[in-house]
């Protein structure tokens, strides 16, 4: 791996070659924060689709594409004068240190290099209970200074978040709109847990999950769409609520499947194809068939 310098450098090169082209080439002279949009989520999904698949070789280059992409935009800003790349990296630093103040001592909010955790100061600080916010002086980081496992870090950084300058006006308010629904439901579902909100234990959501179907198939069986649709968002929503409980990724399991049945149908249709026959003039026993030696094979 690379030492500290080479990464710096590394990063450096990065930039020279973003402003030489955005200066030299037609096309990155013309980019706009709105052109630049909707080739920025397909390269997240191109990296969403490495990682699924734990392509190591992809996922180093897509990981590239994405930094061009934040990198293009910081150089939008500081020609706009509003804000360049270290204002970014600044900025992240910054909020992570002060969501993290049982690591960090709350001085270091701006500083350039992290205090020692070994720093005097800071164990006197964890010791006496001083703190201090990114908004105020009075609401202090203390109770949030003992978190010592990922739970109590997540429980703690809503909170932090709550009482950021910047930060999230309510709870909710941090679920971008535009996510998919099923991930939003998830992260909806978690941040109210952070707060306490959910199920005292984690089988009694199963009562949930059957309520909900029986309503969605209650309301199937009078045929009513509107209402039906509204129930399946409500049994769906309890389904994904019940991975979480089990600390299941429902995205990453809906993939999984959504992989798997790809795998298994191109068989079915490359089979049809080697017989010389459409999938539409298949029957529906000779396609089963062909599903099932696709099962067998992902076995063995």
């Amino acid at each position: 791996m690379h030492t500290r310098e080479e990464k710096l450098k590394a990063f450096g090169r990065l930039l020279d070659v973003l402003d030489q082209l955005r200066t030299k080439c037609p096309w990155d002279k013309k980019q706009t924060n709105e052109s630049l949009r909707p080739n920025t989520i397909e390269e997240t999904f191109e990296l969403c689709d490495a990682l699924m698949k734990n392509d190591t070789h992809n996922i180093c280059k897509e990981l590239g594409d994405v930094l061009m992409h934040v990198m293009f935009y910081a150089k939008i800003g500081s020609e706009t004068g509003d804000f360049d790349i270290a204002d970014v990296c600044d900025m992240q630093a910054d909020k992570l240190i002060f969501r993290h103040p049982h690591i960090y001592h709350p001085s270091q909010v701006g500083q350039a290099e992290p205090l020692p955790l070994d720093d005097p100061r800071f164990v006197e600080t964890r010791n006496n209970g001083e703190g201090n916010d990114l908004k105020n002086d009075d609401a202090d980081t203390t109770q949030f200074q003992s978190a010592k496992t990922s739970e109590q870090v997540l429980q703690n950084w809503e909170q932090i978040k709550l009482r950021e300058k910047d930060g999230n006006k309510s709870v909710l308010s941090g679920v971008p709109d535009a996510l998919p629904s099923l991930i939003k439901a998830y992260r909806i579902q978690d941040k109210a847990r952070n707060v306490g909100f959910d199920w005292a234990k984690k089988e009694d959501v199963w009562s949930k999950v059957h309520e909900e179907l029986d309503e969605l198939e209650a309301e199937l069986r009078r045929e009513d769409k509107e209402r039906s649709t509204r129930e399946l968002g409500d049994f769906l929503f309890s389904v994904i609520n019940a991975a979480r409980l089990y600390k299941l990724n429902p995205d990453n399991a809906l993939e999984h499947t959504n992989q798997k049945f790809i795998r298994r149908f191109n068989y079915v249709e490359q089979h049809s194809i080697r017989e010389g026959k459409s999938l539409n003039d298949m029957t529906l026993e000779e396609m089963d068939k062909l599903w099932n030696e696709a099962k067998k094979y992902e076995k063995e």
